[in-house]
């Protein structure tokens, strides 16, 4: 059922872009096709934090916040004459302590991660406005913006950082015990204290992970804009999580994978690249890609019941079959 799930996202996602490209040919054309890689790669480093924070049952909205912070800490500390690389460090560090703190609050305090992460979000981005000042600082150097502009063999280097996010994040959760951790804490966290998996310690390593994304992000979003303001990326937590759940991952926690937040992020990116092209209002994007991220969920709910359903009829006739 699994497998059919993924391939009724792919065809969806396949049939989406053939409706596009008979409406508007220049759809296909590979400079667009590099340009909705390019749109796409930003979200999907953030999708893979979200991934693996909602797998485990939880959820992140602060990483639009933390993006925020840590990419205007590390323009101020460019701007002070700070090495690059210590800068960039200074940024994964501040993303990595948000997260950590998230994490903690979530498994040592019992904070609700909806509760926890929302006011880590606005922590976060206030503190940005704090050091900002409310200036906008731009014009950064061209070794910094690289991250961004420039390209291997024709693929901008943002799509390439986020496929080698995609190798090491995906044999992460299939390969090593970690991994595997994470997907049964989102299936039955008590069994897993049961079982002697140290829960708490997982769950902070998964949303510290998750700020390390977010700041990854922001640097990579910096860089292409030449900006740091600290009202960067407030619609990213709705994004990711709609990416998310359009890939198939359970918003429950424990189903999902990495491949489907992909074909998540496609549809999105696909989606509004092609109202683009076509002249449609932004007004009518968001109602658009509302009704599709609506569409995908109650698919995903009905696909769900009627495995419970089918695995309930399987266990009674088993029973049956034993008196």
């Amino acid at each position: 059922m699994k497998r059919i799930d993924a391939l009724l996202r792919f065809g969806f996602l396949i049939l989406l872009s053939l409706i596009i490209l008979s409406m508007n040919p220049n759809f296909g054309k590979v400079g667009n096709l590099i340009n909705i890689l390019r749109q796409g790669s930003l979200l999907y480093i953030l999708g893979i934090g979200m991934t693996i924070v909602i797998l485990t049952g939880g959820i992140d909205l602060s990483n639009g916040g933390v993006l925020a912070l840590s990419s205007c800490v590390a323009a101020i500390a460019m701007e002070k004459g700070v090495p690059i690389i210590i800068a960039v460090i200074i940024s994964l560090a501040i993303g990595m302590a948000c997260g950590a703190a998230n994490g903690i609050m979530v498994a040592y305090t019992n904070i609700p991660p909806f509760i926890a992460t929302f006011a880590m979000s606005y922590l976060a981005r206030g503190l940005a406005y704090i050091f900002l000042h409310g200036r906008i600082i731009h014009g950064f150097e061209e070794s910094f913006r690289s991250i961004a502009i420039e390209s291997i063999f024709g693929i901008p280097m943002p799509v390439v950082l986020s496929i080698l996010l995609l190798f090491i994040f995906y044999l992460m959760l299939e390969h090593t015990p970690f991994g595997m951790n994470i997907y049964a804490i989102g299936s039955n966290i008590e069994s897993c204290r049961l079982a002697g998996i140290k829960t708490k310690k997982t769950i902070v390593m998964v949303y510290l992970l998750s700020g390390l994304l977010s700041a990854f992000a922001g640097l990579v979003y910096t860089a292409r804009l030449n900006t740091a303001e600290p009202v960067i990326g407030a619609s990213f937590p709705l994004d990711a999580i709609a990416a998310v759940v359009i890939g198939g991952t359970s918003l429950a926690g424990g189903e999902g994978s990495l491949f489907g937040t992909v074909i998540g992020v496609l549809i999105l990116t696909i989606i509004i690249n092609g109202m683009n092209m076509m002249g449609i209002s932004s007004l009518w994007q968001q109602f658009v890609t509302g009704s599709i991220i609506l569409i995908m969920i109650t698919i995903q709910t009905y696909s769900k019941n009627v495995r419970l359903k089918n695995i309930s009829i399987f266990k009674k006739g088993f029973r049956k079959e034993l008196e």
